[in-house]
């Protein structure tokens, strides 16, 4: 039955049925099936899966991210990042690297994150020569930070369900968010001597100090939100699932009253917009959170873990197994619903081999973001591609440098777990 599950969740996706829809019909389809079980546990386990108080950040969280990108801070993130970067080679590039890692920050969604830059950067980066298709890809997978680089919507998601600290898993992605960041400006680099990329030479001229003080005075609002986020946590002014509600009053207080790039006639459509995408990441959340109760009921748990001792007993092996597999799923459902039904499997098999809970959460994390830039099923790079007004086999032919170097990060932080667990467990213990 376990195997009629998936293939079913498989076809309905590759049919062209939306996640949530797909999600929610096997699920309740196998609780009809099961003779022991009733109807009424659907609904109810979706209910139970919503009913957590971490959950709670997200929307505000959202909200913060909408008030930011419609306030214009992603424009003043770029002008920034471009006079600190913008005098190496392939600048521009790199600017958009820099630039989404800081409303990283802010945000804590992929897709926000590669919407606000890409949508400044794309059309600047194509008058200067760079292939729309390279544009699209870099933004992409640039936009992977977003949830990785604290606050981010996925760890409220993955610690709620994991019972792990969720202010231990912001404080788990500082390190490979940087990591990431700094792995692909070397990537751009790399390319600005392959002669077919002659775009990437063009610099912005020498650094200049003043420009980098002049565009931080216009941005330093916006660079100090997630310090203050970060520091809130740690000094235990307030919890992970608070400092959502003290982002949200933080970006209406700066969009509103001190930039005062938004008015008070654009709020509404603020307001819905954010409201409308916490709806379908929480439809997404309560339907895979009954998917997977529901495999959990039929021993689904079990059986992985029997599978993967039969395969090594090795703890490293194990993970490395782990991560190919979340890899390979999200090349074809929607990377959130993926994390949401294996949660409860992958913390079960976590606990038995006995892995740090921040780095083997930072990892699912991590897995999950880079699916959501592989092919075929790749919401990010859909995103790009139409910013880029190109063709998604263009957007195809440049990406596969930009993931390889997500996964070495991946695999990086998978190897020296220090890099994802030394600074939660430094401030808030194993």
């Amino acid at each position: 039955m376990l195997i009629g599950l998936f293939v079913a969740l498989l076809l309905l996706i590759l049919f062209g049925i939306p996640v949530l829809l797909a999600i929610g019909t096997v699920a309740l389809s196998g609780i009809l099936i099961v003779p022991e079980l009733v109807p009424a546990m659907f609904p109810q386990k979706m209910f139970t899966m919503l009913d957590s108080f971490s959950l709670l950040a997200m929307p505000y969280f959202i909200l913060a991210g909408e008030l930011m990108a419609k306030g214009g801070i992603s424009k003043k993130l770029v002008e920034f990042a471009e006079t600190v970067v913008g005098h190496l080679r392939g600048g521009l590039g790199m600017a958009a690297v820099v630039a989404s890692m800081i409303f990283a920050g802010v945000s804590g969604s992929a897709t926000a994150d590669t919407s606000a830059i890409g949508s400044i950067l794309i059309p600047s980066m194509k008058e200067r020569g760079y292939k729309p298709g390279f544009a699209a890809s870099l933004l992409a997978t640039a936009g992977t930070i977003g949830p990785i680089i604290p606050p981010s919507m996925t760890m409220i998601v993955y610690g709620s369900m994991a019972g792990v600290s969720i202010g231990g898993l912001f404080l788990g992605g500082i390190i490979p968010g940087i990591l990431i960041g700094v792995g692909l400006m070397l990537t751009i680099y790399l390319h600005s001597f392959f002669p077919q990329f002659p775009e990437l030479r063009q610099t912005s001229g020498k650094f200049n100090l003043k420009k980098v003080l002049k565009a931080s005075s216009r941005v330093w609002l916006a660079l100090i939100a997630p310090l203050i986020i970060l520091g809130g946590i740690l000094g235990g002014i307030f919890t992970a699932t608070e400092a959502g509600v003290v982002a949200c009053f933080y970006s209406f207080i700066v969009t509103f009253f001190i930039y005062r790039s938004v008015s008070w006639k654009a709020l509404p459509k603020i307001l819905v917009d954010a409201a409308v995408t916490t709806t379908m990441v929480v439809g997404i959340i309560s339907v895979a959170g009954a998917f997977g109760w529901l495999l959990a009921y039929l021993d689904f748990n079990e059986v992985v873990l029997d599978l993967l001792k039969s395969i090594s007993n090795t703890p490293m092996v194990v993970l490395l197994v782990l991560l190919a597999t979340m890899l390979v799923l999200t090349m074809f459902v929607e990377s959130l619903a993926i994390l949401v039904i294996l949660i409860p499997v992958a913390v079960f098999v976590s606990k038995n081999f006995g892995f740090d809970q921040y780095h083997f959460g930072l990892l699912m994390v991590m897995a999950t973001q880079i699916g959501a830039t592989t092919p075929p099923v790749a919401v990010l790079l859909f995103v790009a591609t139409s910013i880029a007004d190109t063709t998604y086999d263009q957007t195809i032919k440049y990406c596969l440098p930009f993931i390889a170097t997500l996964i070495i990060v991946m695999l990086l932080v998978a190897f020296i777990p220090g890099l994802a667990a030394w600074i939660p467990n430094h401030f808030l213990g194993p």
